[in-house]
Parts: C-alpha cells; structure tokens; sequence
C-alpha cells in the first residue's frame, strides 16, 4: 500500500518485520524478495537517487541497453507493491535501537513536514549515494548532460567514452589519479581543477608525461545540445572542444541516520559479511552503503540476500506448521487417506 500523510495513522501500531530505507534497485530488491518470503516490510525513499539519473542502463542484463533507469526503479516499485509491500515517500531521520524493535523516524513531506514512528525487527539500510557535480551558478546547464555522455562511474560507463575526447572534471589532487585509469577507455583526457585546488610539481609533471592537459580555469557552462555535451567554456571565454566527460569529485553518502548506532565503519561504507548483515545482527546494509563496487546489478543481487537471511532467522524461529485436521486422526485412519500405488500415473514406457 501506498502510504500518504493521509493514511500513516493505519499503521503506526503496526511492527513490520522490515523497514528498508531507499527505494532504489537495492531496496526494490529487497522488498520483493521479503514479500515473497511472505513478510511484511515498508520501503521508505526519499527520491531522485543515484539510479533515478541513470539515462540508458547499458550494462544490466536483460533489459534494452536505453532503459532509463526511473523506468528500472518504477518496474519495481510496482512490483513490490502489488505483493503487499508498503511504500512511503519521505526521509529517515534517524532508527534507534529499542531492543527487539528498531524506532524508525520519517519526515514526510517538505511543507508542513510531519515525523512519524515506524517500528520493525529488522532494518535494511539501502539509502545509497549521490555524486557531487560540478557547480556552477546555473546547475540547470549541468543537469542537461550529467548522466548523458557527461558521466559518474566509470566502471559503468568507460565502455560509452572508448577512444574520446574526454574531460576529467575533478576537485582534488588524489581524484587525478583516475585520468591514470581512465586512460584504459581513452588515452585523450584533459582535466579540469575548476580552480579549486593548487596542483603540485609532481602531479603536473605526471600529467605531462602522458600527454593530458590540465585546465586550471573555473568552468562558465557547459556546451552542447540535445543532452550531448561538446565541450566547455571557462571564464576567461576560451572553449575546450570535448566528446564526453567525467565527474570524479567524490559522493555523499546517505548514512546519517545510522550514526547513533555502534556500526562497524570502513570510512563511509559499511562493513558487511556475505549475507550484507552489518556487525548489527539485525541490520544490513545493502549496494553503496557497503564495501564493494556501485553498480546496480550488485545492489539488487544484496537485496535477494539480505532478504533470505532474514527469512531464515525469521522461519528458523518460527514453530512449525502442521496439517491439524491429520494430526486429530488416528493412526489408522490417516492410512486410509493415503492412495494406493496402482491410483498413480504409471511411467510411460521407453519406445523401442
């Protein structure tokens, strides 16, 4: 169900067996797989995630390579919604631990905000990240080409910049370091600072023994049309004709409302074993959240096992369902329920 400031009062009584915080492909993941399990869980997304930008999704198996990735994310939200997953639109505040439940708290809505009190066993942290851009005063003029050939992830995307003109938008030294990477697509890379670093003697000699310009210059905007970049322009005027670029600046991690909890860290990821259960026994952390690669073949890989680690705790702590119209029988009477061997289908005989 579909949940609105209009119907939370339906249930904030109620303990789910599974909160999941986003509802990206990691989140969606886990939700469908929960409700199959046949418990109940609520999907909690704030919107517009990484995934939500992804324009074609080139590399996920089984789908037309200019899938855009709203259209993966809403597949699957319909998906969990008609096996019964509840869904929310709104943004986790924060979950403390009460002990057998987790306190999940919500804002929902922007306007006249209200902050509700969801309860769980479990909780799936499946918030992910978001990648910083370039900024400059009209964002509207980067929105127009990130996740077009202006790209974030090279593990997805080097493939779409093999052997292009391609600027390196960088805002540190360390985050250079990906040109000497890049170069296994493209070997025709130029970076750009945009100003906002001093670049050292070393780095700078590095870059010229490969051969890729560096460009210190802040960006004015970006150039091109019809979503497909074809360069910048820097402030001095000057234009740098490119084919395709990426952003390496680094993301912010949606992890914020974990921090009150005593989770094992490895910088901003989580630490997870292979079931993506956090040193929390009942937490898990699923996709970007955790160590490992951002794609999104692994984070709806995470959700099928987060989910059926769950489920087996869950089950393994269950009692048994039994058949109690035969186990009221007698002995003697269950035996006459059983068919004899000559009622089965016979196998049918191999042709000679």
């Amino acid at each position: 169900m579909k949940l609105s400031k209009k119907n939370l009062g339906d249930r904030l009584n109620h303990v789910y067996d599974v909160i999941i915080v986003g509802g990206g492909a990691g989140g969606l993941s886990a939700a469908i797989y929960l409700q199959r399990y046949r418990l109940s869980c609520l999907v909690v997304e704030k919107g517009r995630g990484r995934s939500f930008w992804m324009q074609d999704l080139r590399n996920y198996l089984g789908l037309p390579p200019d899938t855009p990735g709203r259209d993966l994310l809403q597949q699957g939200q319909d998906h969990a919604l008609s096996l019964g997953a509840d869904h929310l639109r709104g943004y986790v505040e924060s979950v403390e631990d009460e002990g057998d439940t987790f306190a999940v708290k919500v804002k929902v809505g922007k306007a006249d905000s209200v902050y509700p009190v969801f309860r769980s066993r479990y909780v799936i942290a499946a918030s992910g990240i978001i990648d910083h851009l370039p900024h400059l005063e009209n964002m509207q003029n980067v929105y127009d080409y990130a996740g077009y050939n202006l790209h974030v992830c090279m593990i997805c995307d080097g493939y779409e910049m093999a052997d292009k003109r391609c600027g390196l938008f960088v805002n540190s030294e360390g985050n250079i370091n990906t040109a000497f990477v890049l170069n296994w697509f493209t070997p025709y890379i130029t970076v750009f600072t945009q100003g906002l670093f001093e670049v050292s003697a070393e780095m700078r000699k590095k870059l010229r023994d490969h051969g890729y310009p560096l460009v210190e210059l802040p960006i004015k905007r970006f150039l091109g049309h019809d979503h497909e970049m074809t360069g910048v322009e820097l402030i001095d005027g000057s234009m740098v004709p490119l084919e395709t670029g990426l952003v390496a600046m680094g993301s912010h991690y949606f992890n914020e409302y974990l921090q009150g909890l005593d989770l094992e860290w490895k910088g901003d990821n989580l630490v997870t074993d292979g079931m993506c259960r956090t040193s929390h026994p009942r937490i898990f952390a699923l996709g970007d959240l955790k160590e490992g690669i951002n794609q999104v073949a692994i984070a709806v890989a995470d959700g099928a096992l987060a989910a059926t680690a769950i489920w087996r705790e869950i089950r393994r702590a269950s009692p048994p369902r039994r058949w109690e119209a035969h186990l009221d029988k007698s002995h003697s009477d269950s035996d006459s329920d059983i068919l004899p061997p000559e009622s089965f289908p016979q196998p049918i005989e191999a042709a000679s």
